[in-house]
């Protein structure tokens, strides 16, 4: 379990493949500090950490990981938002975040607001996610309050230090960003999709 709330960034070192994996290496600050079987959230994906010395870390990427998240994209040099998973006597600043992405959306445009920055994303509404004015979002392992919400669409306000201290100031109209749905409203969604409870 994760809450959203970036611990450090990680810079991607290498990039290998292993059949249909993907093996990444990543220098971070807290690369160190990690040890074998963690799971680490990257981008909001849950990763299991198979390798690490003083700098850096390692994990695999399985094919079912590619395909939902925006690491089909990655290349050397790129950062990524890193989170260790969350202690049982810690505080949930974000919100309950699994670290499982749904699917991947697009950013449609960035805004500059005079001190903050307004993103807007657009996702498939064929797989019945959805989102509500001032709920929880996590975009690439961040957790956000959704800002404005419509069918396959939100936006997200992004303050100063949000944008310095995570991937979001990399976030350009066209990029892909990992989406996960409120686990809350993914239950309400699925329990009223089986019993055809109509809004």
């Amino acid at each position: 379990m994760f809450t959203g709330i970036v611990e450090a960034m990680g810079i991607v070192q290498k990039i290998e493949h292993d059949r249909s994996n993907m093996v990444l290496t990543i220098a971070s600050s807290i690369s160190k500090e990690l040890k074998i079987d963690q799971s680490v959230a990257h981008n909001g994906a849950c990763l299991t950490v198979v390798a690490f010395d003083e700098q850096t870390h390692r994990v695999v990427l399985i094919d079912e990981t590619l395909q939902k998240t925006n690491f089909g994209e990655i290349k050397v040099g790129d950062e990524l938002n890193l989170e260790r998973c969350l202690p049982l006597n810690g505080r949930l600043d974000g919100h309950m975040v699994q670290g499982h992405v749904d699917l991947t959306g697009t950013c449609t445009s960035v805004i500059d607001q005079n001190g903050s920055w307004k993103y807007v994303i657009e996702y498939d509404t064929n797989k019945g996610f959805m989102t509500v004015s001032k709920g929880s979002i996590c975009i690439n392992g961040i957790s956000l309050t959704v800002v404005d919400s419509g069918p396959g669409r939100l936006s997200v306000a992004i303050i100063p230090y949000t944008f310095e201290h995570t991937t979001m100031k990399h976030v350009q109209k066209g990029s892909q960003v990992n989406i996960e749905f409120d686990i809350i409203g993914k239950y309400i969604a699925q329990y009223a999709s089986i019993y055809k409870i109509q809004p």
